[in-house]
């Protein structure tokens, strides 16, 4: 559900402000809740946690407006990466929220990161990720008769491209694959499953999010050197 107040999963009690300050209600009411006792789900706080991190990383890194910048980028990937791997859902809304505001804001972003991305180069990233996906799922269902992507993936990296540019797609998608095959054939061993790696479902968005901060890094490695 994208609307509507946040809701007890035991009781269905609406809850109010104090049962949701990020980190802080889970800490007081003990990760239960407060009219129930029935306990929030862990993944709750493991998100609140790791929002936090991102935070406090990105401002560290850069204390001023791109250092925020970086933090809304990491918050924003950090939502849509979760809800693909524990739904199989990249809304669109919050692609097109994502794409926005890293035309907004991805220059300032970059900069942060001694990268010089104009808004061209982001504006031709958010054309270019979007277009090509969109293409390749076309051609796969055309060769194999069947859908190898998402309806989601294609606008997810189209606002990735909103934000790093058109250059750093290709390394996205590279570390993205090579992340996928790792899981994949670590799932293999460990389940000793016979199912053929060319047709487990993976999430390709989940993915392409943590792709995303390391191939920022390859890019500002390059640069300093």
């Amino acid at each position: 559900m994208m609307w509507g107040r946040s809701a007890c999963d035991g009781c269905g009690r609406v809850l109010s402000v104090r049962d949701l300050i990020p980190i802080v209600s889970w800490v007081m009411m003990r990760g239960k809740c407060r009219t129930c006792g029935c306990a929030i789900a862990h993944e709750h706080i493991i998100i609140e946690i790791a929002a936090a991190a991102i935070g406090a990383a990105a401002l560290v890194f850069a204390p001023h407006l791109g250092g925020g910048a970086l933090a809304l980028l990491g918050w924003q990937l950090l939502l849509l990466g979760w809800l693909d791997a524990r739904h199989w859902w990249l809304p669109h809304i919050l692609s097109a929220v994502l794409g926005i505001s890293g035309l907004a804001l991805g220059g300032e972003a970059m900069a942060a990161l001694a990268q010089n991305v104009s808004l061209t180069d982001r504006g031709v990233g958010f054309v270019v990720g979007y277009a090509s996906l969109s293409l390749t799922a076309l051609a796969y269902r055309a060769l194999r008769g069947r859908d190898g992507l998402g309806g989601g993936d294609a606008p997810m990296l189209g606002a990735i491209g909103a934000w790093v540019g058109w250059f750093a797609l290709p390394i996205v998608l590279f570390l993205a694959a090579l992340a996928g095959i790792a899981i994949a054939i670590a799932r293999k061993m460990r389940t000793n499953d016979h199912e053929p790696i060319a047709k487990m479902r993976l999430p390709l968005g989940t993915l392409m999010a943590l792709a995303v901060p390391f191939a920022l890094l390859t890019l500002r490695l390059l640069t300093l050197n």
